[in-house]
């Protein structure tokens, strides 16, 4: 049998799924214990207010298996829109299967379809290498820019 993959926006349907992705992500990559009540209220803030940016799901056999967040960011250089790509989880048992190329595939495609989209970024941290080698095999590079932040506690 056949894995059937397909990939849509998010819809209200998928807090769910999204918020229990987002806990497990930030157990599995930072040693991180989210509120889930401050995450839930994040995440529908999402579908709340649609500036803020756009989940985008994957189904595996009718199954939500991954997920991953687009905000905007303008570029007054370029006088458009870039989309950030962020919270990116596929869950474990998905993994290896080509999900998350076929969801930045899909991201891809209705950016290059839309003239006010610049392109589209992400950050990685620094440890996550098996990351960095997926997003370097679809044609992404991480030699432009160094990412520096500093938030509130």
């Amino acid at each position: 049998m056949t894995d059937r993959i397909s990939y849509r926006e998010g819809t209200r349907a998928d807090i769910g799924a999204i918020v229990d992705f987002q806990l497990r992500m930030a157990r599995e990559t930072e040693d991180v214990e989210l509120d889930s009540a401050t995450l839930h209220r994040g995440v529908g803030a999402v579908f709340d207010t649609p500036v803020l940016g756009r989940y985008f799901i994957a189904e595996l056999d009718g199954n939500v298996v991954a997920s991953l967040l687009i905000t905007y960011e303008w570029s007054d250089w370029r006088a458009r829109t870039v989309w950030w790509i962020q919270s990116v989880f596929v869950v474990p048992e998905a993994r290896r299967k080509g999900i998350y190329a076929g969801l930045y595939r899909h991201v891809l495609e209705l950016s290059s379809a839309d003239e006010t989209i610049a392109g589209i970024r992400l950050y990685v941290d620094r440890r996550n290498v098996p990351a960095q080698e997926v997003y370097t095999k679809l044609g992404m590079n991480g030699e432009h820019y160094l990412v520096f932040e500093r938030m509130k506690e």
